[in-house]
């Protein structure tokens, strides 16, 4: 079965048996409420027809039950629930698997070896977009012979294979070192193409050597698209964190509101390098705006009311790599500030920023690399103590 297939169908199980344990506990606090109901509450209504050994019995009862509730409720809340949400492609997935490095087991030697076909496919797929792309930018190959080259990565495609051969990847290292193929990637925010794209072209050799197994790194750079729910559950501090991931896309947001139920922290992110991209689903409204439009609807909606509010500004390094080139008056035509990182960054935040219309919630802004493991292992250390914190508050802990 091809690896996005079992990554969906693992997905797919992952969120059905998320369901499945929601919906048993909540049918077991629903028996459990009938239950006490029964017989509590009911035979106190009836307690002049009881005896005295009914009484006592009754009265064991009632205490059993009511230290299962309180059980119960200390339980719930060392439970600590976060939502990951944002636009496709902000890196959010690439969060979870952060935490799941720092937080749970990281991934074994097989998971490592289960993704090399996504490599593989990533790397080919970027090649062929900027391929496309060059036909309908109409650039061309500063060697002719580039063609032939070109001829085969097409060929792979259509023949349903996505294996790196020893082939395949000198055909793509001639095409990579095109000063046509650099010039045509060099305008990739005017055609859909996976950010990991230059990664992965420049570490070809490496991708298809006969031994080659991915790194940390390499997974952390490669895409599937997310479909369904996705949750990583880790122990930190005595407390539980079930961290939730959704699709982005527009075709997924439908399914957030079955993650709303009792949630401690929303954690949005937004790619900061997408200021002059345009959306895959539609190629044409503007990613971050559409990224602003998506914050301004969750952070303003009175299910969120009083939950706390954090804004990952992702992408920090291909922002900073883009400013130079690619003016961000692009996304912000009123925008009138120095053209560079630090003063464009800060305008970026102060537009979300702006955007909160409760006098009374705070947004806890960070600017974030999601493949640099050292600045999120920070970042999220600071989130994570701060939501504890405001944890134990609202228990009258601290």
């Amino acid at each position: 079965m091809p690896l996005r297939a079992q990554s969906r169908g693992r997905i797919g199980a992952e969120a059905r048996s998320g369901f499945t344990e929601r919906c048993l506990a909540r049918t077991a606090r629903y028996s459990l409420l009938c239950t006490y109901i029964l017989l509590v509450i009911t035979p106190q209504l009836i307690m002049g027809h009881c005896t005295s050994k009914d009484q006592k019995d009754q009265k064991k009862l009632n205490r059993r039950i009511e230290d299962q509730i309180k059980k119960d409720q200390s339980m719930s809340l060392r439970i600590i629930k976060l939502l990951l949400l944002g636009a496709g492609e902000s890196g959010k997935s690439t969060i979870l698997k952060q935490m799941r490095i720092l937080h749970k087991d990281g991934f074994s030697q097989q998971d490592l070896e289960m993704i090399k076909p996504v490599v593989y496919s990533n790397c080919i797929h970027s090649m062929i977009a900027i391929l496309r792309a060059m036909f309908l930018l109409q650039i061309e190959y500063s060697d002719s012979e580039r063609s032939k080259d070109s001829q085969l990565v097409f060929n792979t495609i259509h023949a349903n294979k996505e294996e790196l051969t020893e082939e395949l990847s000198a055909a793509m290292q001639r095409l990579w070192n095109d000063q046509g193929v650099r010039d045509c990637y060099a305008r990739s925010n005017e055609y859909q193409i996976d950010d990991s794209a230059k990664y992965f072209l420049d570490n070809l050799p490496r991708l298809s050597a006969i031994d080659y197994l991915p790194t940390e790194q390499d997974l952390l750079r490669t895409r599937i698209k997310t479909t369904g729910i996705t949750e990583v559950l880790f122990e930190l501090k005595g407390l539980t964190f079930r961290v939730i991931d959704v699709g982005g896309q527009r075709s997924e947001r439908k399914k957030w509101i079955h993650c709303f139920d009792n949630v401690n922290a929303i954690i949005f992110i937004s790619s900061l390098s997408e200021y002059d991209q345009t959306l895959r689903e539609d190629n044409c409204t503007n990613r971050m705006q559409e990224s602003l439009k998506l914050f301004d609807s969750i952070c303003n909606s009175p299910w969120f009311a009083d939950i706390h509010f954090i804004l990952f500004l992702n992408k920090k390094d291909l922002f900073a790599e883009k400013i130079v080139r690619s003016p961000l008056t692009a996304c912000f035509p009123e925008y009138k500030g120095q053209q560079n990182q630090t003063e464009c960054i800060n305008y970026i935040q102060w537009k979300f920023e702006q955007l909160n219309r409760s006098s009374q919630r705070e947004i806890y802004c960070h600017h974030t690399c999601a493949t640099d493991t050292n600045n999120v292992q920070f970042v999220l250390d600071a989130c994570l103590d701060m939501i504890i914190a405001k944890n134990l508050k609202s228990m009258g802990l601290c």
